[in-house]
């Protein structure tokens, strides 16, 4: 028998599929083996040597994985292609006591038979340099977090911590907030001229204003005078076509999905976090829908440039297929070239073919994989495209101004016809230069320049991208990180707002650690890693040269910073109701709150209203929230009666009783801004189903609670199921289900 090992159990349950009988597949369910969690677990002295440990919770797989290779003829470790991957094959060597000259590693970018086979007639010995990589990241990381994060816990707050890569996103993110906050506003205005020809009257167009005395002008440079002005000018000038302009244009299709780009387009297109993208990415993967989903290669297999041309020409025609692949080129200059872009496994395998298998999120992402690849190897969409230019020449032909109508037809759809991207249609009249027109109506609108937009994890993924920080496998999770160290909170819009606490931390790191936030620092310890990858450079000398110098600042900072420096306490008009002290306004880990300042003689603290907040620093609000706060102003409690103030908690914004701590009434705010609707609990027939919150999310059980403690974790519609009666519900990719397992009604 022969043993092969993968890292999850739907990998291996795909992969047992394409096997005979003499393989066995089992999965390690991730990493077997790490560093211990309760101490640093790197000896410093001596060269940075880890100590990793197998963690309890893994030891029932460690003991049934040893008890199954003492049996086999020959181990195939075959996790996941990437360093990561490497690293979990190399532990799951040294943890079974493998013979390294003996044991089989293979890899593959897919999870097909075809692929499975290839992989198995061609192994391979573990990368030790991909090894050393993936430890020089980790102990990298291990450095920063266990010798920063003390220092934060004893100079800021405790319970914070700091990390090489999250400390520079969380930057991005606070720089961002600064730059909204410091934008002034300036307002500015545009004319537009709703024209027809004499001789036509079903000819009418729009044209803006573009040049005055044959000179463009600055937008902001038109103020409310000077508009009036124009308006003056413009309502008594005569009009007529300057200059019309044909000609076609290419829009060429965009390159097959990267993580970062996959990530990018999920967000933007079907509003999912990077995280979520990636779990959906991942089980395809396992499922063998796609190809590998950590990559930064834009490279795509003959085979499947060979499928997709036949695929495109068979269903579309054959004007929808390329005489010669399109070849991407990578920007990423540590592109892994050897590795393929994100791809379906089979070019033939349409979303419509395949729908019945997958729950509506994972047929989403699927469906956007899909049409990205094919699209990518379709030709370009073809725009017939307008410009008028038309001269207004006032009676004194004093001022002579050009006004502009653009507008574009879709002559050929190209990979529009599977990939649609937006593109905006705006067919113009058939005019003839010199015709001259009459002046319909002009449209004078003010506008205010907005300042930058907070990130969406597209946005900050695309940013860290552009730094060169981290890498595809990193994006994700860091943004996860620094969400759940309540560094960052998602606004209303699903934006990453900072914390106050972030904005400390932020500034702390800045000035006195400044490599470690330093982009271009944090980009070239990433091409050292590269670098120990491709076996050019040793990976203990990277850590010394970051390690003696960070560790000498850290111990200095130590002696040269107090707290009351970096945490400056504020006065406030509280008055302590338990001592009748004053109370003063200090920074935690979550935010602003007040404290008596007879502690610790007295220990009494308050939350300050607004709280912490999805929006930064000193509990301020966003426009979102304002709108919350003016739809709900004078909603009463209806327990006692008192006004009802909105709130943002961990899972967004709530409506809850100003009488607190005396009242401690709730109610939850859906994400559109609307209470949730009342459903009857049919299990009491007294209490309302509402929505609850614990550790692991979010779950919806009857409000007459300990009465009843009917519960459901998925979101009941109100509607029955009409199989069994029991109340229907949404789960988390979407599909309704009898929320009584046992009925197994689908919809």
């Amino acid at each position: 028998m022969n043993l092969i090992i993968v890292e999850s159990p739907t990998k291996a349950k795909t992969i047992s599929k394409f096997l005979d009988k003499k393989y066995q597949v089992e999965s390690s369910f991730g990493h077997i083996r790490d560093l211990p969690k309760s101490e640093m677990g790197i000896d410093i002295e001596n060269n940075f040597v880890p100590r990793y440990v197998v963690p309890l919770a893994t030891k029932k797989t460690v003991a049934n994985l040893k008890k199954v290779a003492a049996k086999a003829e020959n181990v195939i470790l075959a996790s996941d292609e990437d360093r990561e991957g490497e690293a979990i094959a190399w532990h799951l060597a040294e943890v079974l006591n493998l013979d390294k000259k003996k044991t089989e590693r293979i890899v593959f970018h897919e999870i097909t038979k075809e692929a499975i086979k290839a992989a198995l007639e061609k192994p391979r010995h573990l990368d030790n340099k991909l090894i050393d990589a993936q430890q020089a990241r980790r102990i990298l990381d291990r450095l920063v977090g266990y010798e920063l994060s003390p220092f934060l816990w004893k100079k800021v707050a405790r319970g914070l911590s700091a990390g090489r890569v999250q400390s520079v996103a969380i930057r991005l993110i606070v720089e961002r907030e600064k730059e909204i906050k410091a934008f002034i506003s300036q307002t500015y205005w545009s004319l537009e001229a709703e024209l027809e020809a004499l001789k036509d009257k079903d000819s009418r167009f729009i044209a803006a204003l573009y040049k005055i005395n044959n000179k463009t002008f600055d937008k902001l440079s038109i103020d409310k005078t000077k508009a009036d002005e124009l308006e003056a000018d413009l309502k008594q000038a005569d009009y007529q076509i300057l200059k019309i302009e044909k000609k076609k244009l290419n829009k060429n299709a965009p390159a097959p999905f990267t993580t970062s780009t996959l990530q990018q387009s999920a967000n933007r297109l079907l509003g999912y976090s990077a995280k979520q993208t990636m779990v959906i990415a991942q089980k395809l993967y396992e499922q063998g829908y796609i190809t590998y989903m950590r990559t930064d290669s834009l490279n795509l297999s003959g085979k499947f440039l060979s499928e997709a041309k036949i695929y495109l020409e068979e269903t579309l025609g054959k004007e929808y297929g390329l005489n010669t692949p399109r070849v991407f080129k990578n920007r990423s200059k540590n592109a892994q070239e050897a590795h393929e872009a994100i791809r379906p496994t089979e070019a033939a395998n349409s979303p419509e073919k395949i729908k019945a298998k997958l729950d509506k999120g994972f047929f989403r992402l699927y469906q956007l994989i899909w049409q990205r690849a094919l699209a990518s190897q379709m030709p370009a969409a073809i725009l017939d495209a307008t410009i008028i230019d038309v001269t207004a020449i006032t009676s004194a032909k004093a001022k002579e101004y050009i006004l502009r109508a653009t507008g574009q037809t879709l002559n050929f759809p190209g990979y529009l016809k599977i990939y649609p991207e937006k593109t905006a249609e705006q067919e113009l009249p058939s005019l003839k230069e010199k015709d001259d027109l009459k002046l319909i109506k002009l449209n004078k609108e003010e506008h205010a320049t907005k300042p930058p937009a907070r990130y969406s994890d597209a946005g900050l993924v695309k940013e860290l991208e552009k730094y060169g920080i981290g890498r595809p496998s990193t994006y994700a999770p860091t943004i996860s990180t620094v969400i759940t160290r309540n560094y960052v909170e998602r606004d209303l819009a699903k934006k990453l707002a900072p914390t106050a606490i972030a904005f400390v931390v932020t500034d702390l790191l800045t000035k006195h650690f400044p490599e470690i936030i330093d982009y271009k620092f944090t980009a070239k310890l990433e091409d050292d890693l590269d670098s120990i990858a491709d076996g050019a450079k040793k990976w203990q000398p990277v850590i010394k040269t970051f390690y003696d110098k960070f560790h000498e600042n850290l111990t200095n900072k130590y002696s040269e910073l107090n707290k009351q420096d970096i945490m400056p306490e504020e006065k406030s008009e509280e008055i302590c109701d338990k001592c009748g002290s004053s109370m003063i306004i200090k920074t935690g880990r979550y935010g602003k709150f007040l404290a008596c300042s007879n502690f610790p003689t007295c220990h009494n603290i308050k939350k300050m209203a607004g709280g912490n907040g999805a929006g930064g620093a000193g509990g301020e609000v966003d426009e979102a929230t304002k709108a919350l706060q003016e739809k709900y102003a004078g909603t009463a409690c209806d327990k006692c009666g008192a006004d009802m103030v909105v709130k943002n908690g961990k899972f967004g914004p709530f409506l809850a009783c100003s009488a607190y701590p005396k009242c401690k009434n709730i109610k939850n705010i859906d994400a559109k801004g609307g209470m949730e609707k009342d459903i009857p609990c049919p299990a009491c027939g007294v209490g309302k189903i509402v929505k609850k919150f614990s550790r692991r999310g979010a779950f919806y059980a009857c409000n007459n609670y300990p009465n009843c403690k009917n519960a459901y974790w998925g979101e009941p519609t109100g509607e029955k199921c009409p199989d069994c009666g029991a109340l229907l519900v949404r789960e988390k990719g979407g599909q309704i289900k009898c929320s009584d397992r046992s009925c197994g009604h689908e919809e």
